[in-house]
């Protein structure tokens, strides 16, 4: 077999990287119509629906339990390989064909697949964590931490992107291209430098036409929300009235 030059190996690895990213790309977009489709259908439990026990919606099984304290596997009992193995195939009967690596929640024996079980809701304390490393990430002293990167996208377009300085590689493989209004896979990824050294110009903070269009889907919905809340506030604080006068009534015939 002749030996490869230096320019067939670059096109082999371009070729390769290409093929690679187009797959997180497919993967991405088979798990983002899930997600949408559990939203559309109501398949995601809400956290009081969570707490309250309520099951996973997408194989019925529970989400919260009791989960002994199993030792390692090489010092299993035989009770307990049978027990592991027991649930394994229970899981494989259930998720044999899907092919998309399983889940649990800590303290709960039973195991979920992500290609069928949405994840449990975050809890409002994760969501105030969540929110704090989020602002603190637009600070001016968190900005002098981060790399600006070019990724070059399967749809060929250039972007550029920044990430904390810890990182030796690009660590996302699909991220959303500014010019196709979509997620793509990042094929590849070249350093530029510390964000505070550069004149970047990067995906503007105004939304595109496909975020402004979603956002005010967002926006009526919960405005929508918050005026049915408040119909549902006036008619309880009317009630509320009725029944104080009711027993005022009373108090003074009683009197």
């Amino acid at each position: 077999m002749a030996k490869l030059t230096e320019e067939q190996r670059q096109q082999r690895a371009a070729a390769r990287a290409r093929r690679d990213a187009l797959a997180r790309e497919e993967r991405h977009q088979r798990a983002e119509e899930r997600r949408q489709r559990w939203r559309r259908e109501g398949t995601y439990l809400s956290w009081e629906e969570y707490k309250a026990g309520v099951p996973c919606r997408g194989c019925g099984q529970p989400l919260l339990g009791h989960a002994s304290d199993r030792p390692p596997q090489s010092r299993m009992t035989d009770r307990e390989r049978e027990e592991r193995d027991n649930e394994e195939k229970q899981f494989q009967e259930r998720h044999g064909e899907c092919h998309e690596g399983r889940w649990l929640v800590s303290g709960c024996p039973v195991v979920h697949c992500f290609a069928c079980c949405p994840t449990p809701p975050m809890g409002p304390k994760q969501a105030e964590q969540l929110a704090k490393i989020l602002f603190s990430s637009r600070s001016e002293d968190r900005k002098k931490e981060l790399d600006v990167w070019r990724l070059t996208l399967t749809c060929d377009h250039v972007i550029e992107r920044t990430q904390h300085n810890s990182h030796s590689s690009y660590s996302m493989g699909v991220t959303r291209c500014s010019e196709c209004e979509t997620d793509r896979g990042v094929v590849s990824s070249e350093r530029v430098g510390p964000l505070c050294d550069q004149e970047v110009t990067r995906e503007p903070d105004t939304p595109g036409p496909v975020e402004r269009e979603r956002l005010a889907a967002e926006l009526a919905s919960a405005e929508a929300k918050l005026k049915r809340q408040q119909r549902n506030a006036a008619a309880t604080q009317g009630r509320i009235d009725e029944i104080r006068a009711k027993l005022t009534a009373r108090a003074n015939d009683g009197g």
